[in-house]
């Protein structure tokens, strides 16, 4: 569901010292590639922020996604056309949470962010460890829908559920929307928070974007796979979130919109209330929703080698039963309909889905739907001790 070779040379960069919302940011020597942008790529900057993340400013039209062979004559749109219209814009203000932030890196005008990870170079042409085998395990828990759909909107709450560090599992707090046109031939899109210790290091909520090649049955986050365009010069892909929710304490949210362009019928994704236009997929890389899609997930889901037998914990390791700050909970759910309107999600068309209630749980939160969208708690303990 949700899932050449480098010449080594020396770049010398000029070292200095940097603010960056009350962090320390620096720019720092690079001797080896690391975070897999072909060397013919311009590096304008390297960043690093306070956890140690480091991030490439590479220029925007020479990003990896320029690379793929079916990108080769496509025109960076820097904005979308328009933006799905609400009647209300206004979320009810009971039970509000305030933001997490996402990573903030500021490079030049004209570039974009990409970090670099030492634990896994990327492989621009196909995904990192993500090829869904048939020994590929997976739980999930949370709201699906069955109906047309052009984009969706949602507040997701974040936590940091505990995977262990040496397996190859993920745990996810995700919206996801897809084209299906047959079982085994879907292609996705989703937006959220992973903690992915064999992917980026360490247990901390990231916030990715990911893509779902539906012919080869691939998941390809952020620029994996060249198949996403950034076109915002400050989120840094793959960065932390934080803060991150407490178990009956201080609760954050990211709130999330992915909607289809109807002028250029490009996938966007945007983060807050401002909408900030992080990037986009292009039309030409799916199969089976360059026009609408059929399917929208929200929730948790966990994945890997040992996701079932094994199982980290989802949300924030507490059943959905545990309610307003305990269990974790997608808010405000809205669907973008044929005529770039947000709607309510038609509940005849909607239920609640879990795929192993021992371990993990979905709940409507009140009655479920109401004005301002539909909301659902969600996650469990998996089997983690």
């Amino acid at each position: 569901m949700i899932e050449n070779p480098s010449i080594s040379v020396t770049i010398l960069l000029a070292c200095i010292i940097l603010a960056l919302g009350g962090n320390e940011v620096k720019c720092t020597r690079r001797d080896e590639n690391a975070s897999g942008v072909p060397w013919n790529q311009k590096v304008n900057n390297t960043i690093q922020v306070d956890v140690g993340d480091v991030y490439d400013c590479i220029d925007v039209n020479l990003q990896p996604a320029f690379s793929h062979p079916l990108l080769k004559h496509h025109k960076i749109q820097m904005e979308p056309s328009s933006l799905p219209l609400s009647i209300s814009t206004k979320f009810p203000s009971i039970h509000a949470m305030p933001p997490t932030q996402l990573s903030l890196i500021e490079c030049p005008t004209g570039t974009i962010p990409i970090v670099r990870n030492n634990k896994r170079v990327h492989k621009l042409a196909q995904a990192i460890d993500k090829v869904i085998r048939k020994d590929e395990q997976q739980e999930v828990a949370g709201f699906e829908y069955l109906d047309v759909l052009y984009g969706t909107r949602a507040k997701i709450n974040i936590y940091e559920p505990k995977v262990k560090n040496n397996s190859k599992d993920l745990s996810a707090s995700w919206i996801q929307i897809k084209g299906t046109q047959k079982v085994g031939r879907a292609d996705g899109i989703g937006a959220g928070s992973w903690v992915y210790p064999s992917y980026s290091g360490d247990n901390l909520a990231r916030f990715h974007v990911a893509w779902v090649d539906g012919l080869k049955n691939t998941i390809c986050p952020d620029h994996d796979c060249g198949a996403f365009i950034q076109v915002s010069s400050s989120v840094g892909l793959g960065g932390r979130l934080k803060p991150v929710s407490i178990y009956n304490g201080p609760q954050y949210i990211i709130d999330v919109t992915i909607f289809k362009d109807p002028l250029t019928k490009n996938w966007w994704v945007s983060y807050g209330e401002q909408n900030i236009h992080i990037g986009y997929w292009p039309r030409e890389i799916f199969h089976f929703m360059k026009d609408q899609c059929n399917y929208a997930f929200w929730g948790g889901y966990v994945q890997g080698p040992t996701a079932s037998s094994h199982s980290p914990q989802m949300g924030s390791g507490h059943f959905a039963s545990e309610e307003r700050g305990k269990a974790a909970v997608i808010r405000n759910i809205l669907v973008v309909d044929k005529e770039n309107m947000y709607a309510t999600p038609d509940a005849r068309k909607a239920r609640l889905v879990t795929t192993s209630s021992s371990k993990y749980t979905a709940k409507a939160y009140g009655d479920g739907y109401n004005d301002y969208g539909v909301h659902t708690y969600y996650g469990g303990p998996g089997a983690f001790v």
